[in-house]
């Protein structure tokens, strides 16, 4: 690479990372705001809160990859055309082909990092995320231990604490169980812990009594005990094993999905457009790349006007991602439709890289484009002339 090619692809890569970084914030905190009922309904830490919604960034960086690098780019390329670099650079009498290199290598680096958030990161951060999910769904812990409340574990069943320390230990217990027909059994203890032994889960409580209550004639007897287990194994919520969707499955689960999953049986067309959407979606940034270097790339004075070209290039670039999403709601139920998954980008691909290497317009684009640029500049003159008269007023 020539020195002005590392110049271009430096200032790509830096426009790129801090644009990512901006959008990946905006989106993780919405996305947060989804699993915040979860965590807090379960009493889950605020350390355990960060860490879960975490694993969803390779799939969130994997969805707005491609919409940094059409930022960066519209950036970069309009401020080299507004700082005279494009203009000095063709007068030189050097080729689009100085410019075009880096844009095209840096567009190579993005659709590579999207190819193994794609294939690797997103879906094993997904997984991941799922296990935790169900993880805090049937955490018997999270789920009865609330101090100061009263939690009713099941029918007949009723569970209360005073006070949760830091190493698990629960202070100031309470269970009430009315779940017999006969007697009813209430449990006080000064201290207590949930464990687990021998494959059960335990409730072990000292240092407190049991209140049995027959309900025939309502006659009372109290043990006291220094040590007693309470086997909460049954309450356990059902739902502990993990059913991971489509876009959490690896990506050899897809190809060789395992012939006992259930899941796999009845979803056969969605693993199958998974895996074809996980494939195509690296070709987004080299589309969008020829895309924009098509319409911003051309060299023009500071006198011309590019507001059009780069909206142009947004709009073209949001439509083509759209029909690629449309592509992929139809690829389940439509096998055709996952052949058009690769066709949508390819075909913009050769498209822009056509008339890139031409450099032909069709006669009425450019006409549109001539009359919409002529549109663009009257109305930013209008506004010029309207803001100089309101201030001549002002003052």
């Amino acid at each position: 690479m020539t020195t002005f090619e590392r110049y271009v692809l430096r200032r790509l890569t830096g426009a790129f990372v801090l644009t990512l970084a901006a959008l990946a914030g905006v989106v993780w905190a919405t996305q947060a705001l989804r699993q915040l009922d979860l965590v807090t309904a379960k009493g889950q830490t605020i350390v355990q809160f960060v860490g879960m919604t975490l694993l969803a960034m390779p799939f969130l960086l994997l969805a707005i990859a491609p919409f940094a690098l059409l930022i960066a780019l519209i950036v970069i390329l309009n401020t080299m055309s507004n700082d005279s670099e494009l203009i000095v650079i063709n007068a030189s009498g050097a080729s689009r082909g100085v410019l075009m290199r880096p844009v095209v290598t840096f567009a190579l680096g993005v659709s590579l990092f999207c190819a193994l958030l794609s294939v690797f990161a997103a879906p094993a951060g997904l997984a991941a995320l799922r296990e935790e999910i169900t993880r805090v769904r049937v955490d018997l812990v999270a789920n009865i231990v609330r101090p100061g409340r009263f939690i009713g574990i099941e029918d007949g069943l009723t569970f209360h604490i005073r006070n949760r320390s830091g190493d698990g230990r629960l202070d100031g217990l309470l269970l009430h169980d009315d779940r017999a027909e006969d007697i009813v059994f209430t449990y006080e203890a000064a201290r207590g812990q949930i464990v687990e032994a021998v494959g059960r889960t335990l409730l072990v409580m000292q240092d407190g009594t049991i209140q049995r209550r027959t309900r025939d004639d309502g006659s009372i007897s109290i043990v006291r005990f220094q040590s007693y287990a309470f086997d909460l194994s049954s309450m356990i919520p059902s739902g502990a094993v993990a059913v991971y969707k489509a876009s959490e499955r690896s990506t050899w689960d897809l190809i060789a999905p395992d012939p006992d999953d259930a899941y796999a049986r009845d979803n056969r067309g969605r693993l199958a457009s998974e895996l074809h959407d996980r494939l195509s979606q690296p070709l987004y940034p080299l589309a969008f790349a020829l895309l924009v270097f098509l319409f911003v790339g051309q060299p023009k004075t500071t006198r011309q006007n590019r507001t059009l070209a780069t909206l142009t290039a947004l709009v073209l670039a949001i439509a083509l991602r759209s029909a690629g999403f449309g592509m992929m709601t139809l690829a389940p139920s439509l096998p055709a439709a996952r052949v058009a998954l690769y066709l949508v980008p390819l075909a913009a691909i050769a498209l822009t890289a056509w008339a890139l290497s031409t450099a032909a317009r069709p006669r009425w684009l450019t006409r549109l484009a001539g009359t919409g640029e002529y549109l663009a500049d009257r109305i930013e003159a209008g506004l010029a002339r309207l803001q100089r008269r309101t201030q001549d007023g002002a003052a």
